[in-house]
């Protein structure tokens, strides 16, 4: 009889340690992906995703300055000359922070290396080539020298930078996903192997109590029963630990991630279609290829099937309504659909949806610069395209993307609390568990101990 108690003392100290190591092991990796997550993936895909915004921006305000300059000053438009500057300046800014990031998170990647590398180099081209355009700008009647230049800076950025800038953001978005479908996976199996483990430690020390009883005549053992008690406890809690890690990782990654991802394309989107906008006016030679440019960017925000410039509006408005009416009736794509497809939070819905209605008042004041144009207009369409004022177009692109920043900020906010929830329900109840396990050993011995001292 003793040599059993002593066999099923080790065997649920066994037991107990096993179920221990595996929650201290999970536990632990769950931090590690959350750290992960929140220092690694997110940052590297925004990084990508900003880079991309930052490049249509620069090359969008180079157009704006060599639009509003005038001939080298005379008849400059001051405000949007000035606020051009500016922008152009902090874009130039954000794209060296950008590559700086991704060179760091490229390392260990001999794709992402070579990308981030050619990069680099590419942006380093297109800034002597807008420097030069700058520069001839600046003299009497260069302005035709001054968009040679600038042609050729928009074709290296169109051929060779936005790609692979957009191969970045993919590149990076795959492997987040990678990294989530792993650490879910495996979140999934520790938690079948944590119930596993403790129904067969309670089934071990349901067994000892049961021989304990037949043996001593004595119904329950205090020691044990306190035992299979903190077992229990510390079974539904390191179950608890996992299953939240598992829905908090779901909420950060799908419900609010997906959302940044998607809205952060169509910032960069938006930004290139304005600046083909300015391209517009600045180029006649091009005027048919920016003119499609926009029109293909805007399909990919609010997808419309078949819609050309002179549709597009009333079509954008009808599917629009439909939508109103039943929120399940989508007949467009694009990033904007992307997200509605998303709506997970409080005060989402509201937002995205204010998000296109700003951003059919923008494609509005589109077709009211070329009509403008058409009317052999020019300046007031500069003007109208360039003002900041109130109702101008610059003006109507701003509440489209503070619409935008507004959605984003509310999947961002919930992201990080998802990232925040996932790393207290590991530090919050990984201590109880492993509290609770030694407990467990503890009071088995002590309730074997007096039992096993009958035998001496």
């Amino acid at each position: 009889m003793p040599e059993r108690l002593r066999l099923l003392r080790a065997a649920t100290v066994l037991l107990v340690a096993a179920l221990a190591v595996l929650l201290l092991v999970a536990g632990l990796g769950t931090l590690g992906t959350w750290n992960g997550v929140a220092g690694r993936d997110a940052p590297r895909t925004t990084s990508a995703a900003d880079l991309d915004l930052a490049l249509n921006d620069m090359d969008a305000q180079a157009a704006n300055i060599l639009l509003s300059n005038g001939d080298a000053g005379k008849g400059r438009l001051e405000t949007p000359y000035t606020k051009a500057v500016g922008f152009y300046g902090d874009a130039r800014d954000e794209i060296g922070h950008d590559l700086r990031t991704l060179a760091v998170a490229a390392q260990g990647s001999a794709a992402d290396e070579k990308t981030v590398e050619s990069l680099t180099d590419g942006f380093a081209a297109y800034q002597e080539l807008i420097g030069r355009a700058l520069e001839n700008d600046g003299h009497r009647g260069g302005k035709p020298a001054a968009l040679a230049d600038y042609r050729r800076a928009t074709d290296l950025l169109r051929t060779r930078l936005l790609p692979a800038a957009s191969t970045l953001v993919s590149s990076n978005e795959a492997a987040f996903d990678a990294e989530y479908t792993s650490a879910r996976s495996g979140l999934s199996a520790q938690f079948v192997a944590v119930l596993a483990l403790g129904g067969l430690l309670l089934a071990l020390l349901g067994l000892l109590q049961w021989y304990l009883a037949r043996s001593f005549r004595r119904l329950l053992n205090p020691g044990v029963l306190a035992a299979t008690v903190c077992t229990l406890l510390a079974v539904l809690l390191g179950s608890q630990m996992l299953s939240a890690s598992a829905d908090h990782l779901r909420v950060a990654r799908h419900d609010a991630f997906d959302s940044v991802v998607a809205l952060s394309r169509a910032r960069a989107i938006a930004y290139d279609a304005n600046a083909d906008e300015s391209r517009y006016l600045l180029d006649p030679q091009r005027r048919d290829q920016y003119a499609d440019a926009f029109l293909a960017k805007s399909q990919q925000l609010y997808g419309l099937n078949d819609a050309t410039l002179s549709t597009y509006d009333s079509a954008l408005a009808s599917t629009w309504q439909a939508y109103e009416a039943d929120h399940h009736d989508l007949r467009f794509t694009g990033e904007f659909r992307r997200e509605l497809d998303n709506i997970t939070f409080p005060g989402e819905r509201a937002a995205a949806e204010r998000a296109v209605r700003t951003y059919a008042v923008y494609q509005r004041d589109d077709r009211q610069i070329r009509d403008l144009l058409a009317a052999g207009k020019e300046q007031e369409a500069v003007a109208f395209c360039m003002g900041w004022e109130p109702g101008t177009s610059n003006a109507h692109f701003g509440a489209w993307m503070a619409a935008l920043d507004k959605v984003t900020a509310i999947n961002r906010a919930h992201f990080t609390s998802s990232v925040g929830a996932g790393r207290s329900a590991v530090s919050s109840l990984l201590p109880w568990v492993c509290g609770a396990l030694f407990a467990a050993v503890a009071l088995t011995a002590l309730g074997l101990r007096p039992r096993l001292a009958e035998f001496r």
